[in-house]
Order: structure tokens, then sequence, then C-alpha cells
């Protein structure tokens, strides 16, 4: 494959990934979206309960969400449901939770090792190396 063949996403493109990613980057957003995710729909005083936030910040951060299409609300009498308004975020907050999940074990790996285990065994290969034979 030639560099010519080969298309890149730029501008406008970019827009809606840029919008999304956006909208998720916000911590207290993307507990809402991963909660939602995870258990089915729910009120605002549900995620205020369970995230342990104020009534305006939980709204504001669900308005949010609703604006960005990544939300959609179901009114039942005087209160709102709200759940994840496309099934594919589903699978895209699946794959970064595995993400994290790999990084985490790499990172706790790391720490683990013993500490220059991998330069002492570079050393000791270069004095065998080094050793008349």
């Amino acid at each position: 494959m030639t560099m010519n063949e080969c298309s890149v996403a730029t501008g406008a493109q970019l827009d809606p990934a840029v919008a999304l990613f956006h909208s998720l980057s916000d911590g207290t957003r993307l507990a809402i979206a991963t909660r939602l995710a995870h258990g089915g729909e729910a009120r605002v005083a549900d995620l205020m309960a369970e995230l342990g936030l104020a009534q305006s910040t939980v709204s504001a951060h669900v308005a949010c969400l609703r604006d960005c299409g990544l939300v959609q609300g179901r009114p039942q009498g005087r209160q709102v449901f709200y759940s994840l308004a496309r099934p594919e975020l589903m699978d895209l907050l699946a794959a970064g939770e595995r993400a994290c999940a790999k990084q985490r074990l790499h990172t706790l790996r790391q720490r683990q090792a013993p500490f220059g285990a991998t330069h002492r065994a570079g050393l000791g290969e270069r004095r065998k190396a080094s050793l008349p034979g």
C-alpha cells in the first residue's frame, strides 16, 4: 500500500469522534455513561445517590450527554429515566475498560519486578560474553 492509497480522516471527518470523546473525557460524564451501560436506565436521583454528587451536577452532566446524543430520556409521570441512546457505546466503554485494565496490570508488573533485575540480567550476559572462552 502506498501513501496515496491510505486515506486519513481529517478536519470535519473527525468532528463526530472529537465530540464523542470530548463528552466522555469528563470523569463525571464517564461515570454516568458507565453506570447507564452496566446498570441500565436511571433517574437523576438514582445517579445522585450512586455517585454521591449534587443534583445540579448530575443534571448538568446528563444534559450534556443528552445534547451530545449519547443519552436519551424516557419520561414517566413526573420523572425521567435516562439510558444510553446508542448501544454501540457499551462496546466502546467495554473496550476502554479492557485497555485500562491491561495498562494497570502492566504497571503493577513493572512495580513488582525486582529493582534492577533486567539491568542485572543484561550485565550478566555482557560478563559472559567478555570472558575468554
